[in-house]
């Protein structure tokens, strides 16, 4: 079994290795591969969310960050693994890698983290978000950087982390402070307006002689 699904491994990578390279597609791969490097895009997207939405630019900073913090617990993964790159002779890898550790992947490893992040802060935006990650992830084993699997071991791994980062997508806390005030008044004013409401009084209206208080 193992044997088998090393061999699909294998033929995957060779497959992404000799299939669509055409100048433009090993470019833009490129171009996404050293956007993804030490998850610097990804910590451009939350400072641009933070800019643009300020009521939750905590959150989006804090999710931004989730990206670098994804690559140390990936890098104590690889060492831990010990897992060589791949080597195709006749196909060399198209890009460079700080060290010789493969799995898991660290691109897909933050980029999958981050989108997740970033997801429970803007649940709207989590196609483009994971479109992105997924571009970037694809483009691991297309540049002969990464087996298949080690990217599939990443992915799993950012999932894990983008979920377990806690104060990700609740309210603002001036928005729960209004929902607080919202809710308070409402339940007052349903106090005066039922009867029996425990001897309560009610508004006198405007023009109307209460009478005198009493003793």
């Amino acid at each position: 079994m193992l044997a088998a699904l090393a061999d699909a491994d294998q033929a995957l990578l060779r497959l992404l290795r000799t299939h669509g390279h055409q100048e433009p597609v090993e470019v833009a791969m490129r171009a996404l591969g050293m956007t993804g490097e030490y998850g610097a895009v990804w910590a451009g997207v939350g400072a641009v969310g933070a800019t643009i939405d300020h009521r939750r630019g905590d959150q989006w900073l804090l999710a931004g960050a989730v990206a670098p913090l994804a690559i140390g617990v990936n890098f104590v993964a690889k060492v831990a693994i010990g897992r060589q790159r791949p080597l195709l002779e006749e196909h060399p890898p198209l890009a460079r890698a700080p060290t010789k550790l493969s799995f898991p992947s660290a691109h897909a490893t933050s980029s999958i983290a981050a989108a997740t992040a970033f997801g429970r802060v803007e649940p709207r935006a989590r196609p483009y978000l994971f479109a992105l990650a997924a571009a970037i992830c694809v483009g691991r084993p297309y540049l002969g950087m990464h087996y298949p699997s080690d990217v599939l071991g990443g992915a799993v791994l950012g999932i894990f982390l983008g979920r377990a980062i806690p104060g990700l997508g609740r309210p603002h806390t001036e928005d729960r402070l209004f929902d607080l005030a919202v809710d308070a008044n409402e339940r007052e004013q349903a106090s005066r307006r039922a009867p029996g409401n425990g001897g309560a009084a009610a508004p006198v209206p405007s023009g109307i002689d209460a009478g005198p208080e009493p003793a």
